[in-house]
């Protein structure tokens, strides 16, 4: 059953100020609407339950691809396209760029943003792995003022974030401390694209400094970076018991347990064994 457009309120704040004052005044009744890949979906759907939203498209201060000594900072409506048309952010972050590519089709990836894809807080999205091992951080504001968080301490279970209900992330904060690792990217869907992931796989490695970094999409209620995994690697254990042992797959329309367990175990031997 198809949505009744006239029960839904939108607003389009033009600035960054503007938006907040609106959430901190509206204890939780406005939510934020950025590219709207997904939300359109559920509209369309008749399945979209929240019913006033703020579009924040025009607001530039969420805009912007910014490189410094240390880091690289992205506003949080920076498109899967801009990422592709960096050549910069290709070059030093290939996995983001991977994701970008493998997210929906040109339509999306015009329109779809990473800030949107990270707090929907799908546990099958495509850039939250490659975020992960690149050790994202997230900024969070509001009238009260900003917090920087770890994009692996944002999730707090499936579709549950530390975001609270005046705040929106308005950035995205990379380390450029990517010299010397080795990038993997795979994603598994029922079909080559334009395909919900069944296990989507990020890892970093760099022999020279032992370190190593992998994260999984669709394998637990979140986006999952795999620490003792990660641990067992470097200490020279049986690693796709690790896997197993912290991932929680499930079986549902798209796929199995079993399958996505299987599959996640031979994406962490490919990477390994490149």
């Amino acid at each position: 059953m198809r949505a009744h457009i006239p029960s839904y309120e939108m607003l389009a704040p033009k600035t960054l100020e503007e938006a907040l004052t609106r959430l901190a005044g509206g204890s939780g009744e406005w939510r934020i609407f950025a590219g709207g890949t997904d939300l359109m979906v559920l509209l369309e759907a008749g399945k979209l339950t929240h019913r006033r939203f703020l579009s924040v498209w025009r607001v530039q201060e969420l805009r912007g691809i910014t490189f410094a000594p240390q880091y690289v900072t992205l506003g949080s409506l920076t498109t899967y396209t801009d990422v592709l048309r960096h050549e910069m952010l290709r070059r030093e972050f290939p996995l983001l760029a991977a994701a970008a590519a493998e997210t929906g089709g040109v339509a999306t990836q015009n329109r779809g943003t990473l800030g949107g894809n990270i707090v929907n807080a799908s546990p099958a999205a495509d850039s939250p792995p490659a975020l992960l091992v690149y050790d994202a951080e997230v900024e969070l504001v509001s009238t009260r003022g900003a917090r920087w968080l770890p994009l692996r301490e944002f999730y707090t279970g499936y579709k549950t974030t530390q975001l609270r209900g005046d705040e929106l992330l308005e950035r995205i904060r990379l380390p450029r401390e990517t010299a010397g690792f080795k990038p993997y990217y795979r994603k598994v869907g029922t079909r080559k694209a334009q395909a919900i992931s069944k296990v989507c796989f990020a890892g970093l490695r760099n022999r020279a400094t032992a370190e190593v970094r992998i994260a999984l999409g669709s394998v637990a209620p979140v986006p999952l970076r795999c620490l003792k995994t990660e641990a067992v690697v470097l200490q020279g254990g049986d690693s796709a018991t690790a896997l197993a042992m912290e991932i929680a797959p499930i079986d549902d329309m798209r796929s199995t347990a079993a399958y996505r367990l299987r599959v996640a175990q031979n994406l962490l031997k490919e990477f390994l064994d490149a």
